[in-house]
């Protein structure tokens, strides 16, 4: 029987824009061609929380979604505050990203309160940032995908971005050239639900984590050859879209 994983999307019905439910579909099937049994909860606000959460997906929302859910969040702060230190993997896109930092500051002069898990603060502007993006990462290489947002994101000292952009006007505030943000196992983005469909090495350490965490090691013991030969398909896809992606002007 191949082994489960639990992975949560998070807050779907209100934080689910530009495509972030591909993120979710992209973790299910490479754990199932890697031979595990993905399990997908889908939490909205006022739901039960899931007995056992071993990775955690949340997307992007427009400044009224934010407020939708905010409630609920800082319900479950404590708790996802817990299973970040503990190293449960999480991939947090636009919207969330801001509401893992400590604040959300709206154009409009609201302030939206995050849940700190990342040292990090967002103010609102009227420009967007808007378009294909190529950031340069230590650990994953060139991360491609797609940023829409007007806040920006500045990160406290000592809290690593996920990486960093060449141009002005790009990335996680427009000025210092960093785009998302790093804690434990936590990466914050503004990358869209393209990111995981064209980068493997990002879902792969998603994966790897939350495998590892449950299992001990991860391995591709119960993986069959059919499984394998339709994941170097799937990857060679993405090699295709990030090829592409890279070389459209925004």
């Amino acid at each position: 029987m191949a082994k489960t994983i639990d992975v949560m999307s998070l807050y779907p019905k209100d934080m689910n824009i530009y495509g972030d439910s591909g993120n979710v579909l992209t973790i299910r099937r490479r754990l199932e061609l890697y031979g595990y049994e993905p399990v997908i909860h889908q939490y909205n606000q006022g739901d039960d929380w899931p007995n056992h959460v071993d990775l955690i997906l949340g997307g992007g929302g427009q400044d009224t979604g934010q407020k939708k859910i905010i409630d609920d969040l800082y319900r479950r702060a404590n708790l996802l505050r817990a299973l970040a230190v503990e190293g449960t993997p999480m991939l947090m896109i636009c919207g969330m990203y801001q509401l893992f930092g400590e604040y959300f500051e709206t154009v409009d002069g609201t302030r939206l309160d995050g849940i700190g898990i990342i040292g990090a603060y967002t103010v609102g502007q009227d420009a967007r940032m808007i378009g294909n993006l190529v950031e340069h990462s230590e650990q994953f290489g060139d991360v491609i995908g797609y940023e829409n947002h007007s806040g920006q994101t500045f990160l406290r000292p000592g809290v690593k971005p996920l990486g960093t952009v060449d141009a002005d006007g790009r990335g996680n505030n427009g000025k210092d050239h960093t785009e998302g943000a790093r804690v434990h196992n936590v990466i914050g983005t503004y990358m869209h639900g393209s990111l995981l469909p064209k980068n493997p090495a990002v879902s792969d350490f998603l994966i790897g984590a939350a495998v590892s965490r449950r299992y001990g090691s991860f391995d591709t013991a119960d993986q069959t050859k059919e499984q394998a030969a339709a994941l170097a398909e799937l990857d060679r896809t993405a090699a295709h879209a990030r090829e592409s992606a890279a070389a459209r002007p925004r």
